[in-house]
């Protein structure tokens, strides 16, 4: 099996790319993906007949270039660090779901919103029957405050 890898050297760098590819995919931060093209332009060396040694070079200089030279492009266009990106639990707000467990006067229930289902409350207090469509207009943690959508039009 040894014998048939080193002959065979592209084989191992299309899996050392693959593998770099996944891992990327929970990372996210594009520090791998790094690895993965210098694997892949190993893989392309090895296809050319360069010796082992070589292909170890070559992904070093490639890996080494992309950190410098796509991660940060590669950062700027995914990553975008706009102040006012609202991310998480905050880019719930202002967002339009349905009641999916009646909200109880003065207790919690349940609201689905893109599919998941939140924790909620009522903005005034009153009961909201299962059904309802609502908006958020406020969160306690995870805990969302909806107020239903024909009370503020």
């Amino acid at each position: 099996m040894i014998e048939y890898f080193s002959q065979n050297l592209w084989q191992v760098w299309a899996i050392i790319a693959v593998l770099c590819l996944i891992l990327e995919l929970f990372s996210g931060d594009f520090f791998i993906l790094c690895f993965a093209i210098g694997a892949a332009v190993s893989l392309l060396c090895a296809l050319c007949g360069m010796s082992l040694t070589a292909q170890i070079i070559i992904f070093s200089i490639a890996a080494v270039l992309s950190v410098m030279f796509v991660r940060p492009v590669a950062l700027k266009w995914f990553h975008r660090n706009d102040p006012d990106r609202a991310s998480n639990a905050d880019a719930l707000m202002g967002r339009e779901g349905r009641v999916s467990q009646d909200i109880a006067a003065g207790a919690h229930g349940r609201v689905a919103i893109d599919g998941d289902d939140w924790k909620a409350v009522s903005a005034d207090g009153q009961p909201i029957a299962k059904g309802t469509a609502v908006r958020v207009v406020d969160r306690d943690s995870i805990i969302l405050t909806v107020q239903p959508i024909s009370a503020d039009n």
